[in-house]
């Protein structure tokens, strides 16, 4: 990286967001400004994350109780939002959140865990593209959102402007390649290394 520049990370939570599916993506990101700090300790933060939502604090699944840094109104511009899932039914029928995701898209990459496609899907992001979720809901987005190529068996699918990993876990090795893309591929060794994580690479 030649001239470093703060990429602004956003993950929208909400109720019953699936925990790994947030936390996965969070722990890959700050472990990467912290490894990439080291070396370069002059530079500004490579990695600026924050957790969006509608509310001031959320209910994970299992009832962890998470607090959140900033409203949908009130978020900053965002280089990379990132859409965990978990039961994301309700989220589904709010337009306003759908709406958000969808104008956020406009101004930077949108990356999804798990059943976070659906999300991405119903805002239209995934029209015309591949995609991939939780090997549990794959029938479920076929179904739902025909104009999607999905995917099974693929741990995540890059396909530019939007990326896509399947369930739970996968959400990290999606995390580690968007650290490549975005800060290159030494640093995302360095960062699975510190986090002592088995990163499958494949797409």
């Amino acid at each position: 990286m030649d001239e470093v520049r703060t990429v602004q990370v956003g993950i929208f939570v909400f109720e019953d967001v699936e925990v790994l599916d947030f936390a996965g993506p969070f722990e890959v990101l700050t472990t990467a400004a912290r490894v990439w700090a080291r070396s370069h300790p002059q530079d500004p933060p490579l990695f600026n994350v924050t957790l969006l939502a509608e509310t001031t604090s959320v209910r994970a699944r299992a009832g962890l109780l998470v607090h959140t840094d900033h409203s949908l109104e009130d978020a900053p511009h965002l280089d990379l939002l990132v859409i965990p899932g978990g039961v994301v039914t309700d989220e589904l029928e709010k337009p306003h959140v759908i709406s958000w995701i969808r104008e956020a898209a406009t101004q930077c990459l949108v990356a999804s865990v798990c059943t976070g496609a659906f999300l991405v899907a119903k805002a239209g992001l995934l029209d015309n593209r591949r995609a991939t979720t939780h090997w549990e809901d794959i029938d479920d987005l076929r179904e739902q959102f025909p104009q999607v190529t999905v995917l099974s068996d693929q741990r995540w699918v890059d396909e530019g402007r939007v990326v896509s990993s399947a369930g739970i876990s996968a959400g990290i090795d999606m995390s580690l390649h968007l650290v490549e893309r975005l800060a290159g591929r030494d640093l995302a060794i360095a960062t699975a290394r510190q986090m002592e994580f088995d990163w499958t690479e494949a797409d």
